[in-house]
């Protein structure tokens, strides 16, 4: 069962297509948003969400006071379950928050190229098969869509050699978790 783990939607249940994703555990969803509220980076942000599957991480930013998130993924089932909890997620919204949550269908890097808007967090949680040439890309179209103190936190198998960086991202940290690993990134000055 994955949920929303605090916020004004802590506890509600997501939806999850029944193949093709893997949600990213309860422990490491709260190490991340642990790290980012320590640094307080997530009141107010404008957070995407790449590969989204059941858009838990977007969705927990958003109960958590993110001001916008957008959640991507190309799979049909995806997008449907990404839909649905966004909706669950606006509905439990306090009628003074407001969070705009967008959802797109499209394939990430087509939609990270084509995008002319900002952010401050993005997730990357790809299939664990997905190559490396692909991520490297995928992180090198964000770089010019990244807000100066913006953080990245790319997932990816802790038996997957580390992520290629590209010029204008550099990595802070990494932290493995059993099978998972968080890579954090952020933009170079």
């Amino acid at each position: 069962m994955t949920r929303i783990i605090a916020g004004f939607a802590g506890s509600l249940t997501l939806a999850v297509p029944s193949a093709g994703t893997r949600p990213t555990s309860d422990r490491v969803r709260e190490a991340i948003f642990s790290a980012l509220e320590s640094r307080d980076l997530i009141d107010g942000a404008r957070v995407l969400d790449l590969y989204a599957g059941t858009g838990a991480l977007g969705l927990e930013a958003a109960s958590r006071g993110a001001a916008s998130v957008t959640l991507v993924d190309n799979s049909v089932a995806a997008t449907s379950a990404c839909r649905r909890n966004a909706s669950h997620i606006s509905k439990a919204a306090p009628k003074r928050r407001s969070v705009a949550i967008e959802v797109s269908g499209s394939p990430v890097q087509a939609f990270v190229t084509g995008a002319r808007q900002f952010w401050d967090i993005v997730f990357i949680d790809p299939p664990y098969e997905l190559g490396a040439a692909e991520v490297a890309h995928n992180l090198e179209a964000l770089v010019p869509r990244l807000d100066p103190g913006a953080v990245v936190v790319l997932e990816r198998s802790s038996r997957d050699p580390a992520p290629v960086m590209p010029d204008g991202l550099e990595l802070d940290r990494r932290k493995d978790y059993g099978d998972t690993s968080l890579y954090w990134l952020s933009p170079t000055t």
